[in-house]
C-alpha cells in the first residue's frame, strides 16, 4: 500500500509534492480543503497523510484534521507542513499524534527522508496488525462426546450473528478457546481478537488499559478497545472487572464510543463483545459487586462450557493431542497411552479441567524414562493408589466399615465412575465391567444409582443427591 494523500490549499504546492512522490513510485491523491480531505479519508484511509496546517476557506484547520484522523485512524502517519511554522505549532502537532513536522519552504531531500520513514512506519503497523489478527491462538475444538457436540452446535449458531455471548464454566475448561472459535468462524475473522484478563489488570489501571489515554507528555496512547476495533473484545473473568469500570463499559456497549483517559474527543468503535466467568454472576449482583444492567447487556446468549469431568469420553483424544503438540513444539517424546493409562485418566478427578490434563501430560513426557507406551504407573497419583505387589490402598473410610457396607460403597463409587467415564452409556459400561446389561441395571437400582440428562449427556449420580 503506497497511497499518500496530500492536503494543501496551495495548488502548486500539492501538485509539486505529488509529482515528486509519483516519481518515487508512490500513488497520490490531492485535496485543497478540509471537506475534500475528510471525504477522501472516509472513502479510503491513506497509507500516509501530508497535511498543511493552514487551510484557507476550510471548516477545519490542519490540527483539527490531525485530531480527527488520529481518533478514527490512529495507524495512519501524518506529516505536518506549514509556511508559518514555529516550535509551538510543531510541539502541538507532535502531541496530537503527528509523525513529523516540516517547515515551508522545504528541502526535497528532507521531505523524502520523512516520507520514506513514515511509509515504513505505516508498513510495519499494518504488518503488526495483520500478525495480531492471525495470531489469535488455537481455535481447534477437540472432542467427540455428546456434551462436547452440543457445545459446538451452540457455538456454531452464535458465529452467524454479532450478539454478545457469555461463556460460563469452571476454570481451565476452555472458555477462551470457545471465544476464539466463535471469532475465527465469524464474519470478523480477519479483524483483531483482543483478550482482556479482568482478574490480572490492577483496578487502578483498568480504565487506561481499556480506553487508552491522552497526555501532553506522551500524546495519544490507544487502549485495548481501540485495538479491537472492527473485531472482538473478550472479557475473561468479567466478574473481576472493577465496579467503576463496569459503568463505563456499559456506556460503551450502548453508544459504541468512549473518551480516552485525559482526552476530550470521543472515539468511535465497532466491537463484538464476548465475556466469560467461572463465578455465579447472580450472586455477584446480589452482593453488589457486579452491575445487573451490565450483566443483562453481556448475557444476551449464555453458553455453558462443560467441565472435563462432564466429557470424560474426550480425555483420551485430548491427551493424544497434547502429546503430539508437545512433540512438535518442545521436541518431547512422541508416546502413546496404554489402555490402562487411558482408563485411569478417565476415572481421575479434574478440578483444573483441560488445563490440568495438559499440564499432567507435559509433566509425564518430561519426567518419563522411555519412548514406549505411557502406562498407568507413570501418571501422577497412581503410585499412591497401589503397592508394587498389586494391593490396592484402602481408604480410611472404607477401612472402618463392615465388609458388606464397604463392598456396597466400593461398588457404588466404582460404577458411578465407570458410567460417567463412558458418558452415561450403559452398554459400554456393562461391556467394560464384564456384566450383562440387565444385571448392571439391577445392580445400579440396588445401589441407588440413577442416570439423568445434563448438558446433552447422561450423568450418573446417587438417587436423591444433586450435584452442585
Amino acid at each position: 500500500m503506497s497511497d499518500i494523500l496530500i492536503v494543501d490549499d496551495e495548488r502548486d504546492i500539492r501538485e509539486l509534492i505529488s509529482d515528486i512522490l509519483q516519481d518515487e513510485g508512490y500513488t497520490t491523491r490531492l485535496a485543497g480543503n478540509s471537506d475534500e480531505a475528510m471525504a477522501a479519508i472516509s472513502e479510503q484511509p491513506p497509507a500516509l497523510l501530508v497535511l498543511d496546517i493552514w487551510l484557507k476557506d476550510s471548516n477545519m484547520d490542519g490540527i483539527d484534521i490531525l485530531k480527527a484522523v488520529k481518533r478514527d485512524y490512529p495507524d495512519v502517519p501524518v506529516v505536518i507542513i506549514s509556511g508559518h511554522g514555529n516550535i509551538e505549532i510543531a510541539v502541538a502537532a507532535i502531541k496530537q499524534g503527528a509523525y513529523d513536522f516540516i517547515e515551508k519552504p522545504f528541502n526535497i531531500e528532507q521531505l523524502m527522508v520523512v516520507i520514506r520513514r513514515g511509509m515504513e512506519t505505516s508498513r510495519l503497523r499494518r504488518e503488526n496488525q495483520s500478525l495480531k489478527r492471525r495470531d489469535t491462538g488455537p481455535a481447534d475444538m477437540l472432542g467427540e462426546s455428546s456434551v462436547f457436540r452440543a457445545l459446538v452446535s451452540q457455538l456454531d449458531k452464535v458465529t452467524r450473528s454479532n450478539g454478545r455471548v457469555m461463556l460460563s464454566g469452571p476454570a481451565g475448561s476452555g472458555k477462551e478457546l470457545a471465544a476464539r472459535y466463535i471469532h475465527v468462524n465469524s464474519n470478523r475473522a480477519d479483524a483483531p481478537f483482543v483478550s482482556v484478563g479482568c482478574a490480572s489488570v490492577e483496578a487502578e489501571r483498568m480504565e487506561e488499559v481499556l480506553f487508552g489515554r491522552e497526555s501532553e507528555e506522551r500524546g495519544v496512547e490507544p487502549g485495548l478497545l481501540e485495538e479491537a476495533n472492527g473485531g472482538v473484545i473478550y472479557f475473561d473473568e468479567v466478574a473481576d472487572m472493577p465496579p467503576g469500570t463496569q459503568s463505563k463499559i456499559l456506556r460503551v456497549l450502548v453508544d459504541q464510543q468512549f473518551l480516552r483517559v485525559g482526552g476530550s474527543d470521543k472515539v468511535q468503535v465497532d466491537l463484538r463483545v464476548i465475556s466469560s466467568t467461572s463465578r455465579d454472576l447472580e450472586d455477584a449482583i446480589t452482593q453488589g459487586t457486579f452491575r445487573r444492567e451490565l450483566f443483562h447487556r453481556l448475557n444476551v446468549v449464555p453458553i455453558a462450557v462443560p467441565s472435563l469431568e462432564e466429557r470424560r469420553d474426550d480425555i483420551p483424544l485430548l491427551a493424544t493431542y497434547f502429546i503430539d503438540m508437545f512433540n512438535k513444539t518442545q521436541g518431547l517424546p512422541l508416546r502413546s497411552l496404554s489402555g490402562e493409562a487411558n482408563a485411569l485418566l478417565q476415572t481421575m478427578t479434574w478440578p483444573g479441567n483441560v488445563r490440568q490434563l495438559r499440564n499432567m501430560i507435559e509433566r509425564v513426557l518430561i519426567l518419563g524414562d522411555g519412548a514406549g507406551e505411557i502406562d498407568a504407573a507413570e501418571l501422577p497419583g497412581e503410585s499412591d493408589a497401589a503397592h508394587e505387589d498389586g494391593r490396592v490402598v484402602l481408604s480410611g473410610a472404607l477401612a472402618t466399615m463392615p465388609l458388606r457396607e464397604a463392598r456396597e460403597a466400593f461398588e457404588r463409587e466404582y460404577l458411578l465412575t465407570q458410567i460417567n467415564r463412558f458418558g452415561g452409556n450403559i452398554s459400554r459400561t456393562a461391556e467394560f465391567v464384564g456384566m450383562e446389561r440387565s444385571a448392571l441395571h439391577r445392580k445400579l437400582k440396588s445401589l441407588g444409582v440413577v442416570t439423568s440428562a445434563k448438558s446433552g449427556a447422561r450423568v450418573a449420580k446417587v438417587a436423591g443427591f444433586v450435584a452442585g
